[in-house]
């Protein structure tokens, strides 16, 4: 009962984040669009760096906005708080630190170090080869076909 109250806490934290980022990134977005300035050069170099920061939050909001809804969407499905990787339940805790995780702490660094879950990489690129070795041959550039036409 106990994780089920964590987790009902954590949709109510996870809304209201939502609600927030939403009412920022609509007033991000009116500021970004409406950036008429009249002033000198230091003036439009400050307008022009603020507006440069300003648009790197809105994107970072904006990816924890698309986790947000995710995780939203994972609890009206009944898979918020059950790993990805191991399909095993990820702690409170770790939910409490970080509510739009999908991964474990254990999957999380295997992700992280091999690329993928379980410690396999996305591709055994050890055995990857367009051709073997036995028929190999040097290529000139004037062998490769090349099509410069405009399109």
């Amino acid at each position: 009962m106990a994780r089920r109250d964590a987790l009902l806490r954590l949709h109510k934290n996870l809304v209201g984040r939502r609600d927030e980022l939403r009412k920022r990134l609509g007033g991000d977005l009116k500021n970004l669009k409406s950036g008429d300035t009249v002033g000198d050069a230091a003036d439009l170099a400050f307008e022009s760096g603020s507006g440069e920061v300003n648009s790197q939050l809105a994107q970072l909001e904006s990816r924890e906005l698309l986790k947000i809804e995710r995780a939203i969407q994972r609890l009206k499905q009944g898979t918020y708080g059950v790993c990805e990787g191991c399909s095993k339940k990820i702690p409170v805790s770790r939910l409490n630190a970080l509510p739009f995780s999908t991964t474990c702490i254990e999957c999380q660094r295997e992700m992280e170090t091999y690329g993928s879950w379980e410690g396999r990489s996305a591709g055994d690129w050890d055995r990857v080869s367009d051709a073997s070795f036995d028929n190999q041959r040097d290529i000139k550039l004037s062998d490769l076909e090349m099509d410069f036409s405009a399109r």
